[in-house]
């Protein structure tokens, strides 16, 4: 179960009840997997609003391997995201959101 102090929210992912979280090392991950250089880079990127389909599967298989989940980025692509694109995409704004917080 997810603990919103930490960070953590719960999803619905591969059928399953997931726990996503994103610690230091998965924001360092992300970082590095989309070339932001740092996490102002990174906040910027996300709040320009323009994300593809490889940057949700970077922020939720960052997510999900920051709370421990064993899972890489290709097996996340296989898996079913409950409500499809639309729902990848409300994941990832919920982790980011428990992360920095909700934009003013």
């Amino acid at each position: 179960m997810a603990n919103p102090q930490r960070g953590e929210i719960d999803a619905e992912i591969g059928g399953e009840t997931k726990t996503l979280c994103l610690t230091l090392g998965a924001l360092a991950e992300l970082e590095a997997r989309l070339q932001t250089g740092d996490l102002n880079g990174l906040v910027e990127r996300f709040a320009e609003g323009r994300v593809s389909a490889r940057d949700l599967t970077a922020i939720l298989g960052a997510g999900l391997r920051g709370a421990g989940n064993a899972v890489t980025d290709d097996d996340l692509a296989r898996l079913s995201i409950e409500g499809g694109l639309t729902g990848a995409a409300r994941i990832c704004v919920r982790l980011l959101e428990a992360t920095f917080g909700a934009a003013q």
